[in-house]
């Protein structure tokens, strides 16, 4: 297939690009040309400007551009930038498939379980109803609802509600080892918070499903089957990388580091991906314990 990726250099997005190669043709949106090249040589073409896209030469679009979430406070600006990067070119994409005469026929875009808001610890899967107005439900549901504008019959749209990715060197692992590994690592606030992780070669073999079972479209929960609480990481990741964990944060030591981004570390959700596991897909690392172990930490 000829596949067309936004947030190509980014944790996901490298780790989907070499699973593909060399055997679907790759074009990545990226403004930095350079690093496109480090990354992948000459077998990825790069793309700097969306508008210079003829989509209809590709038979797939993946989009997994977007400002992390979590990468700093929430001021005014840093919402706008987190908002405007997903939903912008979310909107430009959607556009340029509707106005194709020969469109994709799937278009994967990016989103989170965050749509979910703060849950109780009751499991929910993607027939969920009962939203939590705050902003990462803000953020994610016009960022799947200007994804949704680009479905037709001729091309289908998979919504990506994606939990916390567990990789060895990226992601939310990467900001937690340094403190676990100085023995400083320990719950948040009571730890019964759930944590709706997955582990980066499940979240790959995820994407490349959904590239080729035809039968799945709309929101898909991109986690593990298995959801742990706060306290079940925390005393899981401890015991990966042989360190104590008994600092726990207070609530209010979290919203004083980190005002209302904190939120993301309070609250959480038991999310279950009831729709890929009834479609046949197996994870390999359904386990917290398992999937930790497998990584190099």
């Amino acid at each position: 297939m000829n596949v067309f990726i936004t947030g190509g250099t980014g944790l996901i997005g490298q780790a989907i690009i070499h699973r593909w190669l060399p055997e679907h043709q790759i074009t990545v949106l990226s403004r930095d040309a350079g690093r496109v090249k480090s990354l992948f040589g000459h077998d990825v073409a790069c793309c700097e400007q969306l508008e210079a896209v003829d989509i209809n030469r590709f038979d797939a679009v993946l989009n997994l551009a977007g400002e992390p979430i979590a990468n700093k406070r929430w001021s005014k600006q840093q919402k706008s930038r987190i908002c405007q990067s997903r939903w912008q070119l979310t909107e430009q994409l959607s556009i340029k498939i509707q106005q194709a005469h020969k469109p994709p026929s799937v278009f994967i875009s990016g989103s989170a379980i965050g749509y979910y808001g703060r849950q109780d610890q009751r499991c929910i899967d993607e027939n969920h109803q009962d939203f939590y107005p705050e902003f990462s439900h803000d953020i994610c549901a016009r960022w799947e609802n200007l994804a949704q504008r680009a479905a037709s019959e001729r091309t289908r749209v998979c919504l990506l509600r994606t939990g916390i990715v567990l990789a060895a060197h990226g992601g939310a692992l990467k900001k937690m080892l340094p403190a676990f590994r100085l023995g400083l690592g320990g719950r948040i606030a009571d730890g019964s918070q759930y944590m709706s992780w997955i582990h980066l070669d499940d979240m790959v073999a995820l994407i490349d499903f959904l590239l080729s079972h035809s039968e799945l479209s709309g929101p898909v929960n991109a986690t593990a089957p298995k959801a742990v609480t706060n306290a079940r990481f925390t005393e899981l990741l401890a015991e990966r990388i042989k360190r104590p964990a008994f600092l726990p944060m207070p609530a209010v030591m979290v919203r004083l580091l980190f005002g209302e981004m904190g939120d993301l570390l309070l609250y959480g959700q038991n999310v279950y991906p009831k729709k890929l596991l009834d479609a046949g897909f197996q994870f390999s690392y359904p386990d917290l314990r398992e999937a930790l172990l497998q990584l190099k930490l």
